[in-house]
């Protein structure tokens, strides 16, 4: 335990602390401004801390302005907390501040995948691949992923209306009659 606390004593920054009244040392007003809250966001995020991260990126906006990369941090937040309208709508505003930025595009592309709109879904990997120059094998992936899903619905679709047959009643009337 002691070992912790020379480590994480180590790691301040004498310059960043001031000795308030009561003789505790906390973070001086110039230091907090110091801070990225896209960079601790992105820690958070990978440390598991969803809830946390997404008030770091709400904190990075409120600092920055909302700019594409803390749109596309707070759209991808809510994705992860499984808010898939909150995510598409601040995703949507992402691209359409920056229609280059492939994060943007890909977690579109996975909230629309996770709300069933294959089409649409292929469509935002397609753009965030053009972005990536293909460069991101996960990127690639996803959009491998969703065209195969794409021609699958359209496969069952076929199938689907093959069962079907279209009966021409009287004159400009027509019903469709199931074969099964």
């Amino acid at each position: 335990m002691l070992t912790l606390a020379v480590i994480a004593m180590a790691a301040c920054n004498a310059g960043d602390l001031n000795q308030s009244s009561d003789g505790t040392f906390a973070p001086g007003a110039a230091g907090m401004g110091n801070i990225d809250g896209l960079i601790v966001g992105h820690r958070l995020i990978a440390a598991g801390e969803v809830d946390l991260a997404l008030k770091a990126y709400h904190r990075a906006a409120a600092q920055q302005g909302l700019n594409v990369d803390t749109m596309s941090a707070i759209g991808s937040a809510n994705l992860n907390l499984g808010r898939l309208g909150q995510a598409e709508r601040w995703l949507r505003r992402a691209v359409a501040e920056d229609p280059t930025f492939p994060p943007a595009w890909n977690n579109l592309g996975v909230v629309l995948m996770e709300r069933g709109q294959v089409g649409e879904a292929s469509e935002a990997f397609r753009r965030a691949f053009a972005a990536d120059n293909g460069n991101s094998d996960e990127i690639r992936e996803n959009l491998r992923l969703s065209l195969a899903d794409l021609a699958d619905a359209d496969e069952n679709f076929a199938k689907d209306v093959q069962n079907f047959s279209l009966i021409r009643r009287g004159a400009g009337d027509f019903v469709l009659m199931s074969d099964l």
